[in-house]
């Protein structure tokens, strides 16, 4: 395939902003970053006339988009449509994430994430299963009558993806002693979500290697001055990572500013636990056996209860921005550079550096609307 070449941007490379630069790709990735002179011949040009080309948004949790589900739909086709649905919102490259079910829908779905892979999918980097490893007290729209203990074989069942990454949320509490550290040497990336858990319970956890938050302040023990619980450990600690939904329902605006402020640079990434709504113009769906329903961006349940979000990582990058005031570079950073980091894929993922994959997004910087993306170039 012939270079691309696109030009005119204001690049934003992970670090900082730079005006009126060219980009080439070729054979997937970033093969040089200066200006019109150096473009080839032969070369496709693609002029981005002023907009914002920035690394691709990595989402970690996504259960769905497009209109699909991945609990009910855990197919290569449904995959392929999850991530349709969110990359017209900018997202290159994505987990998806399976809420609590049984054992079978766990193996179909680590198994359709592979194949997904091996077809070269675009954009599908591993899976993320949120449970059923849980606590019950902390369970938010997960079902119960699923939670359950992991099983004696449980770390052969969440090893079992050999091209991708593979995330587990689970609450550390409800786990034996050693667990996580077996996990984590099975390259297993651990999280703490859904629990009820107390600060040392996190440190213990810590200590055997857990990697990080799923989506702080929701469904997990609060920071008290005199227990500071799962989100105190969490924000406290620098070796973790935390996900934040920055939708202004899940957090308050207030409570995100303070966790950034508070929290180490480079361990907040945006994610927005997007349910089929994104993407999608019917905004109902089932779970459980309950009706769900996104209204002004909220998806709830008829008590009220939140379910996962509509929410799109254009839309989180843009709330991060205007709600807290955190600065584009650092908003860009958390959709992109930190969840590289998390997920270990930093060396070819979240900049625009020669020899960096070619997973790009170009967008108006005015009003946060996506106008073009690219994965491997494509």
């Amino acid at each position: 395939m012939p270079v691309l070449a696109i030009t005119h941007t204001r690049l934003f490379d992970g670090d900082q902003f730079y005006d009126d630069k060219t980009v080439l790709i070729d054979n997937g990735r970033i093969s040089a970053v200066g200006d019109t002179s150096m473009i080839p011949s032969d070369a496709v040009i693609y002029d981005a006339k002023g907009n914002i080309l920035a690394p691709g948004f990595i989402d970690v949790q996504v259960n769905g988009g497009g209109g699909v589900l991945l609990n009910h739909t855990p197919t290569v086709d449904g995959i392929r449509t999850i991530m349709a649905g969110h990359r017209q919102f900018g997202t290159t490259a994505m987990l998806p994430t399976l809420i609590t079910d049984t054992r079978k829908k766990m193996l179909t779905a680590i198994a359709a994430v592979k194949d997904a892979i091996a077809q070269n999918v675009p954009g599908i980097v591993g899976i993320h299963l949120e449970g059923p490893y849980l606590n019950a007290e902390r369970k938010g729209v997960h079902d119960p009558n699923i939670i359950r203990p992991m099983e004696d074989d449980a770390i052969e069942l969440l090893s079992s993806l050999p091209n991708g990454r593979i995330v587990i949320t689970m609450a550390p509490e409800k786990a034996k002693a050693g667990t996580i550290a077996k996990l984590t040497q099975n390259n297993v990336l651990v999280c703490a979500g859904h629990t009820a858990g107390t600060y040392n319970d996190v440190q213990a956890a810590i200590g055997e290697g857990l990697r990080g938050f799923t989506h702080l302040f929701n469904a997990m023990s609060p920071l008290n001055h005199r227990e500071p619980g799962v989100a105190g450990a969490a924000i406290a600690d620098d070796t973790t990572w935390c996900g934040l939904i920055a939708d202004g329902f899940h957090v308050h605006p207030c409570a995100m500013q303070i966790a950034v402020r508070a929290k180490k640079t480079g361990k907040i990434m945006l994610v927005t636990d997007a349910m089929p709504t994104v993407g999608a113009k019917n905004k109902r769906f089932v779970l459980g056996g309950e009706e769900i329903i996104a209204t002004h961006g909220r998806c709830a349940l008829a008590d009220g209860t939140l379910a996962g979000s509509d929410l799109d990582m254009m839309s989180a990058v843009k709330n991060t921005v205007e709600m807290i005031g955190t600065d584009l570079a650092e908003a860009l950073r958390m959709a992109s550079l930190y969840p590289a980091e998390f997920l270990k894929l930093g060396d070819r993922k979240g900049r625009i550096k020669p020899g960096f994959d070619a997973d790009l997004v170009l967008f108006d910087g005015a009003e946060f609307t996506v106008k073009n993306t690219w994965i491997s170039g494509q």
